[in-house]
């Protein structure tokens, strides 16, 4: 969760830019963590926040590497008060090299880590039979059609869903 905003920290320039954006991603953050979680299953209740959580780290991604519009120290200064998961970014941030440089060897290029939706996905050691995660599994080599991610409720973040 984002450190309190307090006088004494130092905003970097163009950080009124990209503000209200992030002030109403963590309304949405504080409105999902208040959010009775009736009728749902134990899991289920986390999702809403992995889903802000990874829209928070794109954003914050995608204006420095895509757009390139805001400064190297205001994407420093996100990351160190916590508007932005460090590590999601440095695993797209990998990959986005990888395919700027060149898919030199094949074997070791993994596609569709663009669009990983979080870290627990591609983790052997959280899922059955050490693989990664089922929402990995690419569209066309599925057998169910409709699946939902256990740790974070997605469905299907190799396939672009």
């Amino acid at each position: 969760m984002p450190k309190v905003k307090t006088s004494r920290v130092k905003y970097p320039e163009g950080w009124e830019l990209i503000e209200p954006t992030l002030l109403e991603l963590q309304a949405k953050m504080r409105e999902a963590e208040n959010d009775p979680n009736d009728g749902k299953r134990k899991c289920e209740s986390l999702w809403p926040i992995f889903k802000i959580v990874h829209q928070k780290s794109r954003y914050i991604f995608d204006l420095y590497y895509r757009r390139k519009e805001i400064s190297k120290e205001l994407y420093d200064f996100c990351l160190d008060q916590g508007y932005a998961d460090r590590n999601l970014i440095a695993k797209w941030k990998k990959i986005a090299i990888r395919m700027i440089v060149l898919m030199i060897d094949v074997f070791e290029w993994q596609p569709g880590y663009e669009r990983l939706c979080c870290l627990r996905c591609m983790q052997p050691r959280d899922h059955n039979f050490q693989t990664t995660c089922v929402c990995r599994v690419p569209k066309h080599l599925r057998e169910e059609k409709v699946i939902e991610c256990v740790h974070c409720g997605c469905r299907g973040c190799a396939s672009g869903d």
